[in-house]
């Protein structure tokens, strides 16, 4: 056979973040915005999201490439967190204490680990959602906060003359504190050009702002898929965060951990 007739194995190109890439068998182009160990997740120009096995069988540029992970580099100074903090190689997670850090939902405690979970293990720190404050300060007496047993909590839309900042007022003392961001809802604390907008929309008061803001991108009326797929995958270290709850967040982890 002629070299020139004998077929070359196509390149191994790694799915970096924002890497254009076509599946010629749908013809779908688009970004890459997450790659998990043999997964790679495209977004086209209207905003949806493929899953595809890594591996032969894509485009880049026009030619057919092999897509693999990419690898990862060795670090060559220390490790930093998805906090900032420096990253604690083979640190084993301390025993839990007795103080919480409790935060209004399912999506505020995603968050919270998702970036501060490093820290949280190392200093001990349980993050459970509470669904709401209206009930706080019948757990706060539960609780029963002490010098040993620091409570703090995190709040949505903690703005001067709301529902939120009374039932804090009655909370806040010597041992429980109660901090608060001026976002409606968790999904703001996330900075827009991380999801790919400009800015959150406008939802007017009475409409379910989740639902709103998902008419009006026109994403999905799947919240929890949004969230899931959309915000949080797209979070990666405390930069993606808006500077109003990383501090808030930050004074919540040392207030509790204060001996």
């Amino acid at each position: 056979m002629h070299p020139r007739t004998v077929k070359k194995p196509s390149p191994t190109v790694e799915a970096e973040r924002d890497l254009v890439v076509e599946d010629p068998s749908s013809g779908f182009v688009g970004a890459v915005v997450r790659c998990e160990k043999d997964v790679v997740h495209l977004e086209d120009r209207f905003g949806k999201v493929r899953a595809y096995p890594l591996g032969p069988g894509f485009w880049v540029d026009g030619r057919p490439v092999v897509l693999v992970r990419p690898k990862q580099n060795a670090p060559s100074g220390p490790q930093r967190s998805a906090s900032g903090s420096t990253y604690v190689v083979g640190a084993r997670a301390r025993v839990a204490r007795e103080g919480r850090v409790y935060v209004e939902g399912k999506h505020d405690a995603e968050l919270v680990e998702k970036v501060w979970g490093h820290d949280l293990r190392i200093e001990g720190v349980v993050v459970e959602p509470l669904h709401g404050v209206d009930d706080l300060p019948g757990i706060v007496r539960e609780f029963r906060p002490s010098s040993g047993r620091r409570l703090g909590v995190l709040v949505d839309h903690l703005v001067t003359g709301s529902k939120e900042s009374r039932i804090a007022a009655q909370i806040t003392g010597e041992h429980a504190l109660v901090v608060g961001h001026p976002f409606i809802d968790i999904w703001q604390a996330v900075k827009p050009s991380v999801v790919g907008i400009k800015a959150w929309p406008t939802v007017p008061k009475g409409e379910d702002w989740k639902t709103g803001v998902c008419r009006r991108l026109g994403w999905e009326d799947d919240t929890g898929y949004v969230w899931a797929q959309r915000i949080l995958a797209r979070v990666k270290v405390w930069t993606d965060l808006e500077p109003e709850l990383i501090g808030r967040v930050e004074e919540l982890i040392d207030f509790v951990t204060t001996e």
